[in-house]
């Protein structure tokens, strides 16, 4: 039987998946900050599923990581779910740094330990990841969050080279989702084609299962992002994507130079 690690397993996409296994008798180790939703699972499925809290953002994340593969009794699967987002129009520095520490350099420690992992012990394991649509195109009001995307996209890629080179026999799948209500979007928008957790999960174990090397999810987002990607960047940088209804709006000189002021950002002063 197959034993898959899953990073960022509190809510959202990573319970749902993590939930999903562990109720068809998959053994499961899950990971994030947070425990209380863990724990929970693991009462409830004490027979498959062992927990700890990882903050992916330390450096002791690795370490932890293979302590939670020892108590598992292995790892077959790694999957990456683990990641923040930001709508940053007043571009503060602390909160884009915010979001590159965890798609990023978090992304980069958690990805490069599961991959040392499987080639140490000879294993042709495989790597599955959750990036975004995001990462199709560089987004002004998701700048950050939609560039950190990209990067990771790009280091799977790499990776992959890497294991073709070694002859490792990793593989690994880039799962790319639309909007999907989780705890990061803002319950009083709607986002354009949202999609439930319930609607996604099923399709994102399909792309682990049959190990597509990309899968976007779903058919509307495939086709969306076949768009954005034919759009010519001149032509890009001057369209203002809508994100969500209401979009919030950028801040004005005034807002700007209050800020500067006081030395905080807009929401603080708020």
């Amino acid at each position: 039987m197959k034993k898959v690690v899953i990073m960022g397993a509190s809510s959202g996409m990573g319970y749902g998946v993590a939930e999903a296994l562990a109720s068809r008798g998959v053994k499961i180790g899950i990971a994030a900050r947070h425990t209380e939703s863990m724990k929970a699972l693991k009462d409830k499925y004490p027979e498959f599923v062992e927990y700890a809290q990882i903050d992916i953002t330390k450096p002791e994340a690795v370490g932890q990581l293979n302590d939670l593969i020892e108590e598992l009794g292995g790892m077959d699967i790694y999957f990456h779910v683990a990641g923040e987002y930001s709508e940053n129009l007043y571009l503060d520095p602390e909160t884009d740094v915010k979001v590159a520490e965890c798609n990023c350099c978090g992304f980069a420690r958690m990805i490069s330990a599961a991959y040392r992992y499987f080639r140490s012990n000879k294993k042709k394991g495989q790597i599955a990841a959750i990036t975004s649509v995001a990462g199709t195109r560089g987004i002004g009001r998701l700048a950050a969050y939609s560039s950190s995307k990209k990067f990771g996209q790009w280091y799977l890629d790499a990776l992959e080279q890497m294991s073709n080179a070694e002859k490792t026999g990793i593989s690994f799948t880039d799962i790319r989702p639309g909007w999907v209500r989780t705890p990061l979007e803002n319950p009083d928008e709607n986002y354009p084609m949202n999609m439930t957790v319930d609607y996604v999960v099923p399709k994102i174990i399909k792309a682990i299962v049959r190990k597509y090397r990309v899968a976007v999810v779903d058919w509307r987002w495939n086709i969306f992002t076949g768009v954005w990607r034919s759009i010519p960047q001149a032509l890009w940088v001057k369209i203002n994507p809508t994100i969500s209804t209401p979009d919030a709006d950028y801040p004005t000189t005034r807002q700007l130079r209050r800020e500067m002021k006081s030395g905080k950002t807009e929401s603080e002063i708020s």
